[in-house]
């Protein structure tokens, strides 16, 4: 074989020679034949340009110009539209080493020398060598033309060189104004041009982004706003920050208050909202700005006079309005008094006012072979169920056929429904009254108040927190919840105790009320206080004051984390304490890390699982894909754990929720999220595995998307029973308040597989109810305003129960505090879409309803929905869906429909009939 390879090597140069030859004449062939096929006009075309070239080596500095301006002709002829590459640039490819050598030769006083750097740098886009960056270099060399002459793919291309290089530049700390004079070239080319991302990108790049209000007009605002927008789920802090303020002057100086408010929202800046109400001009759209405010919990105080808005708690967001009859208008409207009025005309119109039973949601009758009975049965644990049950798919409607109905004698047969509970169960059930009676106070109140004089503390402990459901996210100007529970948070009872503090957060729920602060803080720093107590305590805290870094309630749990002893840290209502102070920085990103920073110091027990619940918690909705990492090193890393040591593993679960936390802002980081789950169900240990479920529940808020159901179908089958659990829950969230046939029908098989088991009949009952919550007129979807906008309010409540769930047993799943359920109710909102006219009167107009579509950074003018239906309003919004009125006869005030949208007539509509 040695010998072989010998005689081949001494053959290889004379047939490497033989080789050449042939490829030499096949080339010179191969042109001869390009030039064949080339058209009469295009080889006149190349042969022009040529002789041209000839021309501009002429020693005459006139007859080089005119050369170099038939050269720049011919390019600009051809440029203005790219779809190709164009032919004099394919012929002068070959020549293009050429021509820099001539640039070379030129006297730096020959003023023709810029004209010919033009040119090699238009040349550069399909001659110069990759990352050399040449045609920015010649461009820089160049006449003070404008780049746009030159064409928009050069622009393109000269904005993709200058970011390149402005980057190089910063590093080796060297000047850049002259990239920064061709910018300001090309970013208002771009702006004038439909190519407004374009220009968005690269004063991001060179970190000018305050350049673009002067570029910005009632034309291109819209194109412009949407793209900064979307930009910011992907940009790092601070500079996502810097996107939205750009986004929201540029919305100020076109006077769009409405969506300038939204983006004042989401950056949750308390200053920039004031200042929207205070400077919109227009009463309707400060009615319309009332409402945006409502939906996402946010409260102002609205003040006569300056001195009124001075006194009273610091913190509370108020705004002097002059005009009283606005004033009480406003007022009505952002403390959601009519939302109870505006849900039940909802419900009438599409003819659900009838009560529904638990046995109609259960539908025991289509399941077959094995139904729930005998022996196997927990009676009191079916009436438990059926009392949850009862209160979702009756919440808001004000009646039912358990709680509302009055027994007709004193038998012993028509005993309340509340005393077919045992002890604790008799908690949630006064208290479903609440959700039955959901935002109506002046209705509501007095149905409960006969239980608060009840001698049984566990109906007391329902009742109280029955006051605070119903007042969850409505505010009364007497405010009968704070006067109804105030007392009874320092009762001798400790049930009582946490039924009243439940109360207060649930009907204080991100007002952030000084004196809910006053009650609350000494709970949780009270040594001697119940943990459980302590617990609730810092979770209302957390709900009342979200995402306000409030230092005093910080102050409070940061102490009570580090006053308790080790064994009450274990016990599962330590977690509510760091749970209640994430909440305090939910999106509040790196206003968290001093807090972390002590978080390290308190006891192990509970210091990683406050350190993963605060930094998840503040970073919530951003996708900051630094976090994630940190959290998936965390949920993947494999502890070993001896016995009574599971304590070590519990930042994991918190770790893999955080996931979902971080990721469920945008499209993508959700499906990357799924993605990293999967992973986490195959190699995960046990904690993290019980996380899953949770986290897919949290990614798909009443959104019950195919891959989702079908994971959690498969592990509410699972080997490990809280697992199992976890999954049956979250079925529930995921389907909440869509109807969903497919997950109802899921639910009936499950609970037919799982009739002998009484904790997993119990969670799948309440899966059913949540599924079917509020007769299919509800979400829990904390994001709304087009999934642009997530309310505080309701993550939180969404939160408090999932991290319940790492301690099922304990909580829900247990006989003590299944009322943990009732934290749902912030997030708890009608999905509906309703037109009102400028006196807030219904006014039915016709919308299509369809999928949303996305049009970001899209050519022209798309359609923003497709595969839609037309209907009249009022009507309901599923989870990805979008509005659009069908008709120019009304504009609407708000240009996102959702919830309740102001109308006004169209003054240049005429009717086509007429």
């Amino acid at each position: 074989m040695a010998v072989k390879d010998e005689k081949m090597v001494d053959a290889d140069p004379e047939q490497a020679k033989q080789k050449k030859q042939k490829l030499k004449k096949k080339g010179q062939k191969g042109e001869e034949d390009k030039e064949a096929d080339l058209s009469e006009e295009d080889l006149e075309l190349k042969k022009n340009l040529e002789l041209m070239l000839e021309r501009a080596k002429d020693s005459d500095a006139g007859v080089q110009r005119t050369a170099l301006d038939g050269i720049a002709r011919e390019i600009r002829e051809s440029t203005t539209s790219m779809t190709s590459v164009p032919k004099p640039l394919k012929f002068l490819r070959s020549h293009y080493k050429e021509m820099k050598d001539l640039y070379e030769s030129i006297p730096a006083q020959n003023r023709n020398k810029p004209a010919l750097a033009d040119i090699i740098s238009v040349m550069a886009i399909t001659s110069g060598k990759q990352g050399e960056r040449e045609s920015l270099h010649f461009r820089l060399l160049g006449s003070d033309d404008q780049a746009g002459s030159w064409g928009h793919e050069y622009v393109r291309n000269l904005a993709g060189e200058i970011s390149s290089e402005f980057q190089h530049r910063e590093e080796q700390d060297a000047d850049v104004k002259d990239l920064l004079n061709l910018v300001s070239q090309i970013v208002p080319y771009h702006m004038s041009h439909n190519a407004e991302p374009d220009a968005v990108d690269l004063l991001l790049e060179v970190e000018k982004l305050e350049w673009l209000a002067q570029y910005v007009d009632d034309k291109n605002y819209s194109r412009t706003c949407l793209y900064l927008v979307s930009c910011c789920a992907y940009l790092a802090e601070p500079d996502d920050t810097a996107v939205l303020r750009t986004a929201y002057d540029l919305y100020i100086k076109c006077s769009k208050y409405v969506d300038a408010m939204r983006i004042a929202l989401r950056m949750n800046n308390h200053e920039l909202i004031l200042s929207t109400m205070t400077s919109c001009p227009d009463k309707l759209h400060k009615k319309q700005l009332a409402f945006l405010l409502a939906r996402h919990g946010v409260l102002l105080m609205y003040e006569e006079e300056e001195e009124d808005a001075m006194e009273d708690a610091p913190q509370a967001l108020k705004i002097v309005i002059a005009d009283e009859e606005l004033r009480e208008e406003l007022r009505n409207i952002n403390s959601n008094s009519r939302l109870s009025e505006m849900f039940l005309s909802l419900a009438r119109d599409l003819d659900v006012m009838e009560p529904k039973s638990p046995e109609e949601v259960y539908k025991s009758h289509l399941t077959e072979g094995r139904a729930p009975s005998g022996p196997a049965v927990d009676s009191a644990r079916q009436n438990l169920a059926s009392t949850f049950v009862n209160a979702f798919v009756n919440a808001g409607f004000g009646q039912d056929k358990l709680m509302t109905v009055i027994p007709e004698t004193d038998s012993t047969e028509n005993v309340h429904w509340i005393f077919k509970n045992k002890d604790h169960g008799k908690t949630s059930a006064t208290a479903s009254l609440g959700m039955i009676t959901l935002w109506d106070v002046e209705g509501g109140l007095p149905q409960i108040d006969k239980y608060l004089y009840s001698r049984d503390n566990h109906v007391v402990a329902g009742a109280l927190l029955a006051v605070g459901i119903t007042n969850c996210g409505v505010q009364d100007e007497c405010d009968p919840a704070y006067a109804l529970l105030c007392e009874s948070v320092n009762h001798d009872d400790p049930n009582v105790q946490i039924g009243a503090i439940m109360g207060l957060g649930l009907a204080y729920a991100g007002t952030q009320k000084a004196e809910v602060q006053e009650l609350l803080v000494p709970l949780v720093t009270d040594t001697d206080v119940k943990i459980d107590v302590a617990g609730f305590a810092a979770l209302s805290l957390g709900l009342v004051f979200t995402s306000t870094c409030n230092g005093d309630a910080i102050e409070a749990i940061i102490q009570a984390l580090m006053m308790r002893g080790e064994l009450e840290l274990s016990s599962p209502f330590a977690k509510f304490l760091a749970l209640g102070l994430g909440l305090l920085f939910l999106g509040r990103q790196e206003a968290v890390e001093p807090t972390v920073e002590v978080a390290k110091t308190v006891n192990e027990r509970i210091s990683k699982y406050a350190q993963v619940t605060l930094e998840s918690c503040a970073y919530a909705g951003t996708g900051n894909v630094l976090k994630v990492q940190q959290l998936l090193a965390q949920a993947g890393e494999h502890i070993e754990l001896k016995e009574d040591e599971s304590w070590k593993a519990v930042h994991q679960s918190s770790a893999v929720l955080g996931l979902g936390l971080i990721g469920m802002a945008e499209d993508l980081g959700n499906a990357m999220a799924h993605r990293a789950l999967e992973h986490l169900l195959q190699y995960g240990d046990t904690a993290v595995r019980q996380a899953v479920p949770l986290t897919l529940a949290l990614l798909n808020v009443s959104s019950p998307s195919l891959n989702a159901v079908d994971t959690l179908s498969r592990l509410s089958h699972d080997a490990d029973i809280q697992v199992a659990q976890n999954a049956v829950l979250a079925l529930g969230i995921v389907g909440g308040g869509t109807n969903n046939a497919r997950l109802a029908g899921l639910l009936r098989g499950l609970g037919s597989y799982y009739y002998k088991e009484p904790t997993m009949l119990f969670l799948v009952r309440i899966a059913q109810g949540l599924v079917h919550m509020g007769k299919g007129l509800f979400t829990l979807n904390p994001y709304h305003t087009d999934n642009q906008l997530a309310s505080g309010v309701a993550l939180a409540g969404i939160l408090a129960v999932l991290h319940s769930c790492l301690d099922l047993k304990a909580t829900i799943g247990g006989s003590q505090y299944h009322h943990i359920l009732y934290f749902l109710t912030p997030a708890m909102k009608p999905r509906m879409l309703m037109t009102v006219d400028k006196d807030m009167n219904l006014l039915p107009v016709s919308v299509r309803v369809g999928q949303a579509v996305d049009v970001v950074a899209q050519a022209g003018r798309p359609k923003t929905i497709s595969g839609f239906q037309t209907h009249t309003t009022p009507v309901l919004l599923s989870v990805g869906e979008r509005a659009e009125l069908a008709t120019q006869k009304y504009l609407a005030v708000n240009p996102v429909l959702e919830g309740i949208v102001i109308l006004q007539e169209n003054p240049e509509y005429i009717d086509s009939q007429e």
